[in-house]
C-alpha cells in the first residue's frame, strides 16, 4: 500500500474523531503544527526514526512533550502512529486531514495567478466569481505574473482556467498563421 493511502485512512480516522470531539479546526491546526516539525525538525527526525528507541519510549517523549496541549485522543492517535511504525507520514497525514476537511466543507482552493496585484476588492470580486462558477466556497491563494501581461489563470486542482492576454494573443497568432 502506498504511503499516500495509508495517510489518508489515518487522516480519515483522525476527522472521525475530531468530529466526535466537535473540534476539527482544533485538530487540524494540532496535526499541521506536528505536521511540520516532523518535516522541519531534523532532530524530531532523527528521534522519531531511530531504531534504538522504543515506539514505547517515543510514545512517553510524545506524551509529555503533547499533554496539556493537546486533546487526550489526539495524543492516543499519535501514539497509535508510532505504534503502528507509521509516524513519519506525520506530514502527509496532515496534508490529507485538511484534503479531506476541505472536501467535507465543500470547499476548494484555488491559485489564481493575476498580472498586477489586486487590491482586496479585486481579490474577492475574484473569489466570488469562481465560488458561483463551481459552486463551492472558494479559498484563493493569489499570485502575481506579470509574463501573463493581463486577465487571470486560475488552477483548481487539475483544472487550469486560462483567461490570461498572453494566451488569446498565442490563439491569434496560431490563427493567422493557419489562415495564410
Amino acid at each position: 500500500m502506498r504511503d499516500t493511502s495509508i495517510a489518508r485512512n489515518y487522516a480519515e480516522a483522525l476527522l472521525a474523531l475530531a468530529r466526535k470531539a466537535n473540534d476539527t479546526a482544533g485538530w487540524g491546526a494540532a496535526v499541521s503544527a506536528l505536521g511540520d516539525a516532523v518535516a522541519r525538525d531534523v532532530t524530531l527526525q532523527h528521534f522519531l526514526e531511530a531504531p534504538q528507541v522504543s515506539a514505547s519510549q517515543k510514545n512517553a517523549v510524545l506524551g509529555k512533550a503533547l499533554a496539556g496541549k493537546t486533546a487526550p485522543n489526539f495524543v492516543r492517535f499519535v501514539q497509535k502512529l508510532v505504534s503502528n511504525r507509521r509516524q513519519m507520514l506525520l506530514p502527509e497525514v496532515a496534508v490529507e486531514y485538511h484534503n479531506l476537511l476541505d472536501e467535507a466543507e465543500g470547499r476548494v482552493h484555488a491559485r489564481v495567478t493575476v498580472s498586477r496585484v489586486f487590491d482586496q476588492a479585486g481579490t474577492d470580486a475574484i473569489t466570488s466569481a469562481l465560488a458561483k462558477a463551481l459552486k463551492k466556497t472558494v479559498v484563493a491563494h493569489m499570485a502575481v505574473d506579470e509574463r501573463i501581461l493581463g486577465g487571470v489563470v486560475v488552477r483548481v486542482g487539475d483544472t487550469v482556467m486560462d483567461g490570461s492576454v498572453r494566451r488569446k494573443l498565442v490563439r491569434l497568432r496560431e490563427k493567422m498563421i493557419a489562415a495564410r
